[in-house]
């Protein structure tokens, strides 16, 4: 009796490969909408304790007018006027020698809200880390 030559199969099966395919796109299809842009910041609760800060030279603050001017304060220095561009520079310089410097930024309330957006993404780009909103304690 002779036996029958088996011929290797040439084909590859196809269904595990579906399979994955379809758990990935099903995995990206929820997960898209949560994908939006945005700054995460933790914005602080105005009837909250203020947060100590241990080191009083170890943040600066951001300060921007009813007239849209940016101002920079430092705890060492008297607050100077500055443009936008110049302030991310500066930032960039301080953040060399300190990069665990907390930015704030304290904006006039009738401000928009993208000139605020734009200063924190200068800071974003300037390489700030920890980026704040200041505010003040309501009147009771």
């Amino acid at each position: 009796m002779s036996r029958a030559k088996r011929t290797p199969m040439a084909q590859i099966n196809v269904v595990p490969y579906i399979d994955v395919m379809l758990v990935l796109l099903i995995i990206f299809m929820v997960t898209a909408p949560m994908l939006t842009q945005g700054e995460k910041l933790d914005l602080p609760d105005v009837t909250s304790e203020p947060l100590p800060i241990s080191d009083i030279s170890a943040h600066v603050i951001i300060s921007i007018n009813a007239q849209s001017e940016y101002f920079i304060e430092r705890p060492d220095r008297e607050p100077f006027k500055e443009d936008l561009p110049y302030i991310g520079a500066h930032i960039k310089k301080i953040l060399t020698q300190n990069p665990d410097l907390l930015v704030l930024v304290r904006a006039d309330q009738s401000i928009n809200y993208g000139v605020v957006m734009n200063l924190v993404d200068t800071l974003k780009k300037s390489g700030a880390v920890s980026v704040g909103l200041a505010t003040e304690d309501p009147v009771e």
